[in-house]
């Protein structure tokens, strides 16, 4: 129970200042990490992708792989001039649609999950992507994808850390996380 109150209290200490899409330069390995939504949900992706392998190991990595490609297939369409609408809705929507998957202990087939995850990666890229240097596009989603694959991979890990630690509930609670930093995130806007 400490483990999970102070993680709770780590991502409510990161949820707090809204930095989202400010300062990332040129890198596009650095965007992901400047806005908190973005954060929470490729976290959140590893974290239900570990919930979800609990009962088929492949989807530990079927789940953040689909999310890495549709986050791809958005950045083109951004980088192509493609209009998406309601962007940043539909970041947030993830963040707590995500998180509350994994909150309510819900297990999707492999098909399903990765479509859920890839719908919301699609509006992610795009972001991304739309912000992205025109001097640079390629380094710049390259660099994206490198640094969401970390974030995913950390999901994972803190994941496996709960189960092994407290179990289910751990992972559960872990998404229920998910869904406060993402409500702090919205009334902190």
């Amino acid at each position: 129970m400490t483990r999970t109150i102070g993680l709770a209290a780590l991502l409510a200490a990161l949820a707090g200042p809204a930095l989202a899409h400010t300062g990332h330069g040129d890198s596009g390995f650095l965007h992901p990490f400047t806005g908190i939504d973005h954060v929470l949900a490729a976290v959140g992706v590893g974290v239900w992708a570990f919930f979800l392998a609990n009962r088929k190991a492949a989807l530990a990595v079927l789940v953040p792989a689909a999310y890495l490609v549709m986050m791809a297939v958005g950045a083109i369409a951004g980088f192509a001039g493609i209009k998406l609408p309601l962007v940043e809705a539909a970041i947030l929507a993830s963040v707590f649609v995500i998180g509350g998957l994994t909150a309510a202990g819900v297990r999707l087939s492999a098909a399903l999950a990765m479509a859920v995850v890839g719908v919301f990666a699609v509006f992610h890229g795009y972001a991304h992507a739309t912000e992205a240097p025109s001097s640079a596009p390629v380094p710049h989603i390259l660099g994206l994808m490198a640094a969401t694959a970390v974030l995913e991979c950390a999901g994972l890990l803190v994941g496996w850390l709960m189960k092994r630690s407290i179990g289910e509930v751990g992972l559960r609670a872990l998404g229920g996380m998910v869904v406060a930093g993402g409500a702090l995130f919205l009334f902190a806007n």
